[in-house]
């Protein structure tokens, strides 16, 4: 699979206001308020074949079909089943809405100007290239992510005629 990645620009620090803070397993992750369309309650999306093992189906969302990224898998963390506290954030991806699961959402909080900080020398290669930083906040870095390049153009190929051979089903 390519790993080219989508010609949008990267967000830029200056422009961030507000975060929204979620928990992937022990892990702290932070993107954009404005990225995020939605906070829905977690729902069985429909499972759609020949996807990438870290997408979880497509759900239904204001009458569109939205690709569900299990972001536990997309970033290679262990497993877990959903819980009571597991949540769906609908992102604004670069254009295009795109699902997340995540363990549980935290909170909306102000970002301070001159807290975000580069990404460590040690998120090299495709890690880094969705990565906008990292925020320290109550004694833990959160990783703050560029949810519009959290996908390959390929990728997004992929989802695309997934998304829609899921409707034509539908």
């Amino acid at each position: 699979m390519s790993t080219t990645r989508t010609t949008t620009a990267p967000l830029q620090p200056a422009t961030v206001s507000k975060i929204v803070t979620f928990r992937l397993a022990e892990d702290l992750f932070a993107a954009d308020i404005y990225s995020v369309e939605r906070v829905l309650r977690y729902q069985t999306p429909t499972p759609v074949p020949n996807v990438p093992e870290w997408i979880d189906g497509v759900i239904d969302y204001q009458g569109r079909v939205v690709p569900l990224i299990n972001l536990r898998r997309r970033f290679e963390l262990p497993a877990a089943a959903p819980a009571a506290e597991t949540r769906i954030l609908v992102f604004n991806a670069g254009g295009e809405w795109v699902g997340g699961v995540v363990d549980a959402v935290l909170d909306v909080a102000p970002l301070e100007a001159g807290k975000l900080a580069p990404p460590p020398a040690l998120f090299r290669g495709l890690a880094a290239e969705y990565l906008l930083g990292v925020v320290r906040r109550d004694q833990r870095l959160v990783i703050f992510l560029d949810v519009a390049r959290l996908l390959t153009t390929s990728e997004r190929l992929v989802l695309e005629r997934a998304a829609e051979a899921a409707a034509a089903r539908a």
